[in-house]
């Protein structure tokens, strides 16, 4: 018997995660802190860790404090193996900003 597949392409098995954007500074590259709670082994109290990783971001749509999602991809420089998938949610001092720029003329 012949099996047959479905039109939808498999669940991609690579990883995301969801962080805040803490830097922009770099061209096309973000940097992205996520933040992991767990529980301690022996004391059983949520301890907060915060890991840091390096984003592609192609547009450089992000800006600092926006919410992301990022999915992890192939090695695209020393530190980079993270790709942007979408902005979740966008700051308020983003929105701030774009407001000063166009006020300030030289």
């Amino acid at each position: 018997m012949a099996t047959t597949e479905t039109a939808q392409a498999p669940a991609s098995r690579r990883n995301e995660k969801v962080g805040q954007v803490v830097s922009t500074k770099m061209q096309k590259t973000i940097v992205v802190e996520v933040e992991m709670r767990k529980a301690h082994a022996k004391y059983k109290r949520i301890v907060r860790a915060t890991k840091k990783f390096y984003a592609h971001d192609e547009q450089s749509s992000a800006r600092i404090g926006d919410v992301v999602r990022i999915r992890e991809t192939r090695p695209l420089s020393k530190l980079k193996r993270w790709n942007l998938e979408e902005i979740v949610r966008r700051s308020n001092l983003s929105q701030i900003e774009e407001v000063v720029e166009p006020a300030v003329e030289v």
